[in-house]
């Protein structure tokens, strides 16, 4: 019930924030008040508006932050118990099921016969003969 009701208050929070930062005015807004845009007659007076705006704005970022902080850690925690939860039944049930069926992972697979698999021999690289020169990219042979 919980998760529910942060949701709601979330995405209410969130819509009221986006309104409230749309409905302020830019840093450049201001040039037009000198002729005549009646931006000072406000029922918030002439920096009531602001004030009022990017404060209430202000709370509701941070009720924005703390509300997903909270979801947050709800969900960790709550996940946490749900794991416990999930695991303990299944070791439960993995411990009850064990005695009953002993099979090998590999039923089912044909086994190859031992003659057909072939033996590796005991050294796979190449000898190299006595007699030949130190050819290795630049070694010490003159031209």
């Amino acid at each position: 019930m919980l998760p529910l009701i942060l949701n709601v208050v979330y995405v209410v929070v969130a819509v009221a924030m986006v309104v409230l930062i749309l409905l302020q005015q830019g840093k450049g807004a201001q040039a037009g008040s000198g002729f005549g845009s009646g931006a000072s007659g406000t029922v918030f007076g002439a920096r009531g508006a602001a004030n009022f705006l990017s404060k209430t704005t202000r709370w509701l970022a941070t009720a924005f932050f703390g509300i997903t902080l909270l979801m947050a850690w709800l969900f960790v925690h709550g996940n946490q118990k749900q794991v416990a939860a999930s695991n303990t039944s299944s070791i439960m049930a993995s411990q009850q099921a064990a005695p009953a069926t002993k099979t090998a992972p590999t039923a089912g697979i044909p086994q190859a016969p031992a003659s057909t698999v072939p033996q590796a021999p005991a050294q796979n690289a190449p000898q190299a003969p006595a007699n030949a020169p130190n050819s290795a990219p630049g070694g010490s042979q003159k031209h």
